[in-house]
């Protein structure tokens, strides 16, 4: 069936009774696939060495591939590149996002309110956190973290509820020398999956299966992974335009046989009384929003392709250059520190075993022992300029990642001002803070596809917790009654209108030193009297020329308490004014003592008493270093939105 003009559900045209994806189709998504996967096949390789660099960094195997190496000595294995991605991933993790979901119209305040609170419930519930940490190593360490935004039909006992993956990038495919996956033709996700299992789910398979079919390529494993008994699953998703509309559709197959395909569904959608209440999916495709369910964070770009390369690729040079010329300076040392000598014992006039013997004191000779029979080998030791060069590596290797000292906490000997080194590592911490924002960006999409399946999918009410005001727990139910077009009238013509948001992402407050520099912040504004009511004028002055988190929250509060306390002023002076003209003179004392009141209360800010400090008269920090020690702190955090 298909939906008219109207609204209502016709009868559906004789061609959708007929399955469209069949075995020639599945032919069609696999020649397409192997295309795909020819096309990738240097990222794939890039990929898979810098996890083999990472995996096997601190163990005997890579000393066996170093050529340096070879005759079974020392090599040097340092850890600078090691460091460069695990402090950049720490840095990622540290500045870990929350959605701010804004509305973009009036009437839509309360329910970006409410998702604004159940989204942050749908990640938590996901494990998201864990999520963007294995997203965050990819990232660093390949270049690209991947996201899969799907709706699981099967979660929640049935009903079914968002799921957010991260993906293996050697495990999804799109057309080549595409930048945003959204404008490649297909897209294609593959995963290998025990056969047994396939046909005790899907009976029909029996006596298939023979063969893996298109194998991804694999990390290379510690442990030993048999692919034998087990066959490709694929998952192609593909855009279609009808109707000037685009539709997403999606096939899931393994080998020639259909595991479920979204144009095959041609019968309408039903309720529980079986009346009809959607057009086929056939029609509307798999998701409303018509986007391929995957989000990619690249870290540093590269053109035409949507993954980038990682800190591996880009500090690899460098880091072999250090350990092999580590490698040299242990062995020239062990070569100083252990005498040689060269000996011309044919009379044997020298007794080797006592003179190879350290703990022996004398040593036994036969005749006359000349420089021509024993001779100690000369060594030449290194010079400072080998140890320069070293260290320009090193400098190298810490300047092209951004992983300065600065940066790591500490600081070129002659710089001791407070505001200096502040200025050094928050200028260290700018790369940092690109790569969080463009993570945040990447979270932002997650977010939109997020409310987008919400939109879609919520349609039987359900419960969530809440943190509500003050920290306290709160019970909500929630549909998407609220998120569903809705008539309006413009011009006198009735039309529908679809609620749109923006998003705004932040960081949580992970730092233990952002929450005390924040608290020592209000206590200031509470000591300088911001919090008056009388003094919100000069308040809001101060505070306009101020940048920090909530500053505007703040400053609507301060508004609204000046005009409150302007409120009650007014009505207690006009109450004084009216008990006097009246002859009360019981409401006109007590209004007047009301007035002296609030006059008391300003005389007292007035005088001082707010200035004392919390501490007890004891000195305070100085102003200028406590601000340079919370610029120090946010280094690494991006700006708000």
């Amino acid at each position: 069936m298909e939906v008219n003009n109207e609204g209502k559900l016709e009868s559906e045209p004789q061609q959708l009774e007929m399955k469209p994806i069949g075995k020639e189709q599945l032919k069609k998504f696999t020649k397409i696939l192997r295309e795909y996967k020819a096309g990738k096949v240097h990222t794939e390789n890039r990929i898979i060495a810098a996890e083999q660099w990472w995996k096997l960094r601190n163990t005997a195997e890579e000393q066996k591939k170093t050529e340096i190496g070879a005759d079974g000595g020392f090599t040097s294995v340092s850890a600078w590149l090691h460091n460069v991605v695990t402090s950049k991933h720490a840095d990622a993790i540290e500045q870990y996002p929350e959605p701010n979901i804004l509305p973009r119209e009036e009437g839509d305040k309360a329910e970006a309110q409410m998702l604004s609170a159940i989204v942050p419930c749908v990640l938590e519930q996901n494990d998201f956190q864990g999520t963007y940490d294995k997203a965050m190593w990819a990232k660093t360490k390949y270049g690209c973290g991947t996201y899969k935004v799907v709706w699981d039909k099967n979660l929640l006992n049935g009903l079914g509820d968002i799921r957010v993956d991260k993906v293996n990038l050697l495990n999804v495919y799109w057309e080549p020398g595409v930048e945003d996956i959204q404008k490649s033709r297909y897209f294609f996700q593959t995963e290998l999956v025990d056969k047994d299992v396939l046909r005790k789910k899907y009976p029909e398979l029996e006596g298939s299966l023979k063969g893996q079919g298109i194998l991804s390529a694999r990390f290379l494993y510690d442990d030993t992974v048999n692919t034998a008994d087990k066959a490709t699953v694929i998952e192609v998703y593909y855009k279609v335009w009808e109707n000037g509309r685009k539709v997403l559709h999606y096939c899931k197959y393994v080998e020639d046989f259909v595991i479920y395909a979204t144009e095959n569904e041609t019968q309408p959608i039903t309720d529980d009384m079986g009346q009809p209440i959607a057009a086929p999916m056939a029609q509307t495709g798999l998701y409303d929003h018509g986007d391929y369910p995957y989000v990619f964070d690249p870290l540093f770009p590269i053109e035409g392709s949507p993954c980038g390369y990682g800190y591996i690729d880009l500090g690899l040079n460098p880091q072999t250059a250090i350990d092999l010329m580590n490698t040299a300076f242990v062995k020239n040392a062990v070569v100083g520190s252990i005498p040689r000598f060269i000996s011309n014992n044919d009379n044997a006039s020298l007794n080797e075993k006592e003179f190879l013997d350290t703990k022996n004191p004398i040593v036994h000779i036969k005749g006359s022992l000349d420089e021509m029979s024993l001779r100690p080998i000369p060594h030449n030791s290194l010079d400072g300029n080998y140890l320069a060069f070293l260290d320009r590596y090193i400098q190298e290797m810490r300047e092209t990642t951004g992983n300065t000292e600065t940066s790591t906490g500490n600081v070129s000997s002659g710089v001791t001002a407070a505001s200096a080194i502040a200025a050094l590592q928050e200028a260290a911490g700018k790369g940092s803070r690109d790569s969080t924002q463009a993570s945040y960006r990447a979270y932002e999409k997650i977010v939109k596809l997020c409310i987008e399946l919400i939109r879609q999918f919520y349609t039987l009410p359900r419960k969530f917790r809440i943190v509500g005001e003050y920290g306290a727990q709160k019970f909500i139910t929630y549909s998407n009654k609220g998120l569903m077009q809705q008539s309006m009238s413009v011009n006198g013509d009735i039309g529908y209108r679809k609620p749109e948001f923006d998003i705004k992402v932040y960081a949580q407050k992970r730092s233990a030193y952002t929450k005390v520099a924040n608290n020592e912040m209000a206590i200031q504004f509470f000591q300088m009297g911001f919090f008056n009511p009388q003094m919100a004028e000069q308040a809001l002055l101060c505070l306009e020329m101020m940048d920090f988190d909530q500053k505007d929250e703040i400053m609507q509060k301060i508004s609204r308490n000046a005009q409150m306390f302007q409120m009650l002023a007014f009505y207690i002076q006009q109450c004084f004014m009216m008990a006097q003209a009246t002859g009360n003179q019981m409401i006109a004392q007590q209004a007047a003592m009301d007035m002296q009141k609030v006059g008391l209360v300003s005389a007292m800010q007035a005088g001082g008493v707010g200035a004392k400090t919390i501490s007890g008269g004891e000195k305070e920090e100085s102003s200028v270093t406590r601000n340079a020690r919370e610029r120090t702190a946010n280094a690494t955090k991006p700006k708000e939105g």
